[in-house]
């Protein structure tokens, strides 16, 4: 199973929850139709919603018509726009950033439910934050730090996080980007790892093949290579009744789970159709 196109219309009736901008497309108003008929040529399932976001976007004409270009053109409407309708919130999203999908709500959703005042949460493979950032909406009082590889991803994940400080959001490889003192001190690690096998990297949507950074799709030959690190390492991270949650393609899920036994973890999954996806949960016995 490989990620949905990042062209999906926002939940939001009103873009950026604000009146339209330049075109007047506010939440009950009918967009431009110029604007709905250029995207409707470029192939844009959803232009009515598009164009609306673009028009918010937009402080003048001159504006929106590079907007629009760059739409119809085939950049991620995200990119263009500069951020995406995650988990209820509004995610800067920067050019090169993996864009936050729909279907990983259903990963915010298992994790959430976990969380309590005071407890370490990791956002591993974090990208833009957007699991971090609306993980801490939820529960303003955890112990919040983010990580990931690519400095695009890092400092995009700042401006999301900004509330932390700069000196919770790390950069490096997995848990290598970690202070040393949150070894086995961490009671929930979401870690949204890349998943696509290295073969199906040519299958997905160009948007995502030509736009987002390619280590944040590729999880090598099956798919579970990122995987298998992040499990590898969850054992020494994860406090006793810690979990590891992670998202997976349906086809993978019996694979991902003997990923997570292999590593010394007491195993979960869950599949959703309303996301169109699994989510695997990885436990940290208790005992010694």
């Amino acid at each position: 199973m490989t990620p949905v196109p990042s062209s999906e219309p926002a939940a939001d009736p009103d873009p950026f929850d604000t009146p339209g901008g330049v075109g007047g497309a506010g939440a009950g108003e009918p967009p431009d139709p110029g604007v709905v008929a250029r995207l409707r040529r470029a192939g844009c399932v959803f232009a009515e919603e598009e164009a609306r976001l673009l028009i918010a976007a937009a402080p003048g004409s001159a504006e929106l018509t590079a907007l629009v270009e760059r739409r119809a053109t085939g950049e991620p409407l995200e990119h263009v726009i500069g951020r995406a309708r995650f988990g209820g919130m509004w995610i800067v999203v920067d050019p090169g950033v993996f864009v936050p999908r729909r279907r990983t709500e259903f990963l915010l959703e298992r994790a959430a439910a976990l969380l309590r005042p005071g407890i370490v949460v990791v956002d591993l493979c974090c990208g833009s934050g957007a699991l971090g950032a609306a993980l801490l909406e939820r529960e303003r009082r955890i112990d919040l730090h983010a990580a990931d590889l690519d400095p695009a991803a890092v400092r995009c994940a700042r401006r999301n996080l900004v509330a932390l400080g700069p000196d919770r959001v790390h950069r490096g490889d997995l848990f290598e980007a970690l202070p040393a003192d949150l070894s086995g001190r961490i009671e929930v690690l979401v870690a949204n790892v890349p998943y696509v096998p290295t073969g199906d990297i040519a299958l997905l949507p160009g948007e995502a093949r030509e736009h987002e950074a390619r280590a944040a799709l590729d999880g090598g030959p099956d798919g579970l290579d990122v995987l298998r690190r992040v499990a590898a390492g969850a054992v020494r991270w994860l406090a006793p009744g810690g979990r590891l949650l992670a998202e997976t393609g349906d086809r993978q899920a019996d694979a991902a789970v003997a990923v997570l036994v292999g590593s010394g973890l007491v195993p979960d999954a869950v599949t959703s159709e309303d996301h169109g996806t699994t989510v695997i949960a990885g436990l940290r016995p208790a005992g010694p």
